[in-house]
């Protein structure tokens, strides 16, 4: 038996943490959304590790938001790596619609219906926040992923993405076919490791490791609730 030739490895990030709303529930715009102090933090704590393992990069990919390039910096300055990113904006985050245009009975269901579903047709017709929908967002980001996979000029590439389209390629990744499942929760900076081989090949590693809190002992919610929560000014 002859062995396969080795699989290149892709570390599939999310952006650190980010406030997308102002203390009084102004919200902020997702298209500029800086990271906040503790966003910087997660991400530093990432590219620690990275150093601390030996991790070297060829090539990195943000999707061109604020959040996942300022991510991918402070990740690149903490591991002692100096690489220009590249920016795909195939792959920025599902697209919300306008929060003002929600009825107020329709909010909950706004915010989180497109993360609790099964997988299936179903749930490719949930829209996020009455924009887009999970079909749509699988159309646009698979082939762009697909693309950087057939690439032939990194062995180690690191995504800097969101959480949507993360599920979306892990999802895919471990159906082996076209799939989102939503109930595949994304911390704040957390890394995804995959390895990737010949054609669509690929083979999950890891799955929503968070350098900050390794066992998610803080963690009782998700992100999606959280914002939800400070979109209604709930108390923590």
């Amino acid at each position: 038996m002859k062995l396969p030739r080795a699989r290149r490895r892709l570390y599939l990030m999310r952006h650190g943490s980010v406030d997308y709303f102002l203390p009084d529930g102004t919200p902020v715009a997702p298209d500029s959304v800086p990271l906040n102090a503790e966003g910087e933090r997660q991400a530093d704590a990432a590219g620690q590790l990275f150093a601390q393992c030996g991790v070297r990069f060829d090539r990195v990919l943000v999707s061109g938001l604020p959040r996942t390039v300022q991510t991918a910096q402070r990740v690149l300055s903490a591991s002692g790596q100096a690489l220009t990113l590249d920016h795909e904006a195939a792959l920025q985050e599902i697209r919300g619609g306008r929060l003002a245009d929600i009825p107020a009975d329709q909010v909950e269901q706004a915010f989180l219906g497109a993360f609790q579903g099964r997988g299936g047709s179903e749930t490719e017709q949930q829209r996020f926040l009455g924009g887009e929908s999970i079909g749509e967002l699988l159309d646009r980001v698979l082939p762009a992923f697909d693309a950087w996979c057939a690439r032939d000029d990194w062995q180690c590439l690191l995504l800097v993405l969101h959480g949507g389209v993360n599920r979306a390629l892990l999802s895919t990744a471990l159906a082996g076919q076209r799939a989102f499942f939503g109930r595949l929760e994304q911390q704040p900076a957390c890394i995804n490791v995959l390895d990737i081989g010949l054609g669509d090949e690929a083979v999950v590693r890891a799955v929503n490791l968070a350098p900050t809190q390794w066992l998610h002992e803080q963690e009782r919610y998700t992100t999606m609730e959280k914002v939800l929560a400070q979109y209604l000014r709930l108390p923590p």
